[in-house]
């Protein structure tokens, strides 16, 4: 039997579930490289998802704890798109990857994981990712520690936006 080791999913396992918004706990802990939030805007912010699809899946949320569509003033819906692009451009510098899946998921059937809290998600994607772990194992791999990704990350929306 192969193994797969993914040490650092040992906080994970053994963590007390968090309560309230993990988006809004986010922004509101004051340390942004624990909290993994790359980026504040003025009406939005962008954080890596914590358990990640890919390496590089980020979420571009509004600070704004709407969980209606409906709610988000135009501004604020500009700014999140506007970031969606700035973390392609990001994840183009940083990954190299060959396409994007930007997604949305509104309402727990949708798939929501952070139900009442809006979040735009940004996925890098490579030729060939899809591999057998997802169908026979129903594992991913995720082939860099989030930390690592984090600071590569990190670096690039710095050059970005200074």
């Amino acid at each position: 039997m192969d193994r797969l080791h993914a040490p650092w999913r040992i906080d994970y396992l053994k963590a007390e579930p968090e309560s309230g918004c993990v988006l809004c706990n986010a922004i509101g802990r004051g340390d942004d490289r624990a909290a993994l939030v790359l980026h504040r805007g003025e009406n939005a912010f962008v954080i890596m998802n914590k358990y990640p699809y890919t390496n590089g899946h980020l979420m571009v949320a509004p600070y704004a704890h709407l969980g209606d569509l409906q709610a988000i003033v135009p501004a604020v819906w500009t700014e999140v798109m506007e970031l969606c692009q700035l973390c392609c451009r990001a994840l183009a510098i940083a990954s190299r990857p060959h396409g994007f899946n930007l997604g949305l998921n509104i309402g727990r059937v949708a798939g929501a994981g952070v139900e009442n809290h809006l979040h735009m998600h940004v996925v890098p994607r490579w030729n060939g990712d899809v591999n057998f772990m997802p169908v026979l194992a129903d594992a991913r791999v995720i082939s860099q520690h989030i930390e690592e990704t984090y600071d590569e990350l990190a670096k690039v929306f710095l050059e970005l936006t200074e």
